[in-house]
């Protein structure tokens, strides 16, 4: 290493933190000094003659040619910054300061190591990134995605998912998966839900490389060969529990995910779970503040807001839309006989066949009790939104199977059209419901067209 013209020189340069480097015209090492070793992993004798561009990080080599054909022009840099490959594959984070001689045709450079820096960094942003789209997306799906862009932006990887269990069954199930790469090695979905369920139940990181399978639980070593490689799990930890898995996968030809890479993953997902949960909440909130908590249908709220926008499309297309009012007859009975559970899983299976009847266009909508509300959006005439009203009577005539007993009851249905009947959105809903009592007065199971001028509404239903 030591050249008769640097031997008074290293010694004392080998005592630095910071690597003292020397590059000949050629852009080969011709000095390095011992600290070298510490931050790129190659003993001094290893790198001396080695093209330098070789050991900078492929990504980051036109920029550092071009900064290095700056310095021989003339140029002092002393903040430049770029990424080399150590020997071990890992990549280190420089921060150089160089310049040339031109008596010497030689580039000296001093390389100070700020890979943890550069990590805290990123760290932090990185978790300002999440929480920042934990509010700006409009959904989960949404959520899921942003996550995955900043985590790729942290360490490389081939795939990524986020496994969360079912909110019904509990059901480990992939909320987001995603290949970001041609992968070597075609993984069974059914293996990694394995390990993720081992990473959640072990609350702790699993971490798969060619050289580890000696260290996994027997569980998974049981699994042998079916096992991806350069795979990494970590449970994502809300404040109560464990409540799913995020793994990243890379190609069996990379190097193994190292400590750091770890301890970056682990720490980003706890913001991960914050972001998930409260996403979550928000959903929930949304959910519950727009739709009938016993039907899962749109409540009146989300009704009106759904009419609105019909009124508008309506008055651009110069198109008309109906409203039915549905009420079931005697439902009242079916209560006092069996039971208000039993009248809500009836309003339950109601609420199914209605929604099976109409048009994906349509919205039905529970108003309370036993009415509900309904949107026809393409009713171009009388006689359609008739059809379309009678089509939704006759889902309904057939009996429930509830509880060991047939229970039927049957619909009132009142029929308004806009514009035909009016172009007040209260007006023309009233005028669907008096359309409906009068179905009701005259026997029930049936449909009743708005005759504009309809009759006062009674207080008291007749069944």
């Amino acid at each position: 290493m030591k050249t008769d013209s640097y031997k008074a020189l290293s010694n004392y340069i080998d005592l630095l933190l910071d690597a003292i480097c020397v590059v000949d015209k050629f852009g080969r090492f011709e000095f390095v000094s011992s600290s070298a070793e510490r931050i790129f992993g190659y003993t001094p004798e290893e790198m001396l003659g080695r093209p330098m561009i070789e050991l900078v990080h492929p990504d980051d080599r036109e920029r550092t040619l071009k900064a290095a054909a700056e310095i021989k022009a003339g140029a002092v840099k002393i903040d430049f910054e770029n990424r080399y490959i150590r020997k071990d594959g890992q990549i280190v984070h420089l921060l150089w300061s160089a310049r040339w001689s031109a008596s010497d045709k030689r580039r000296v450079a001093v390389a100070r190591d700020i890979s943890r820096s550069k990590q805290i960094e990123a760290r932090q942003a990185a978790l300002y990134a999440i929480s920042e789209a934990a509010f700006a997306c409009d959904n989960l799906t949404a959520l899921y995605q942003c996550i995955q862009r900043i985590i790729a932006d942290l360490m490389p990887m081939s795939r990524f998912a986020i496994l969360l269990p079912q909110p019904e069954t509990a059901r480990l199930q992939f909320a987001h998966d995603a290949e970001l790469a041609m992968a070597a090695d075609n993984t069974n979905p059914d293996h990694i839900m394995l390990l993720c369920q081992q990473v959640i139940q072990r609350a702790e990181t699993i971490m798969l490389s060619a050289d580890n399978q000696a260290e996994l639980p027997a569980t998974l070593r049981q699994q042998g060969s079916n096992l991806p490689v350069n795979w990494l799990g970590v449970p994502l930890k809300s404040q109560t529990a464990v409540m799913g898995a995020l793994m990243i996968q890379n190609t069996p030809s990379a190097p193994p995910y190292s400590s750091s890479e770890i301890e970056l993953l682990e720490f980003v997902s706890v913001q991960v779970a914050v972001a998930i949960e409260r996403k979550q909440m928000l959903q929930r909130l949304q959910h519950n503040a727009l739709y009938d908590q016993l039907t899962g249908l749109p409540n009146r709220e989300l009704f009106d807001d759904r009419v609105r926008s019909a009124v508008a499309r309506a008055g651009r297309e110069q198109g008309q839309f109906a409203l039915l009012y549905l009420d079931l007859d005697k439902f009242k009975q079916v209560n006092d006989r069996h039971g208000h559970q039993i009248g809500d899983e009836l309003l339950q299976h109601t609420a199914r066949r209605i929604e099976a009847s109409l048009r994906h266009s349509d919205t039905v909508a529970r108003f309370g009790g036993d009415e509900f509300v309904i949107l026809l959006e393409q009713a171009d005439s009388a006689d359609s939104a008739m059809l379309l009203a009678e089509k939704v009577r006759s889902a309904l005539e057939a009996p429930f199977a509830l509880a060991g007993h047939l229970l039927q009851v049957l619909p009132s249905i009142g029929v308004a059209l806009y514009p035909i009947h009016g172009r007040d959105i209260k007006a023309l809903l009233l005028l669907a419901d008096n359309a409906m009592y009068q179905a009701k007065s005259a026997g029930g199971n049936r449909v009743q067209l708005n005759q504009q001028i309809a009759p006062a509404r009674k207080t008291d239903k007749a069944g």
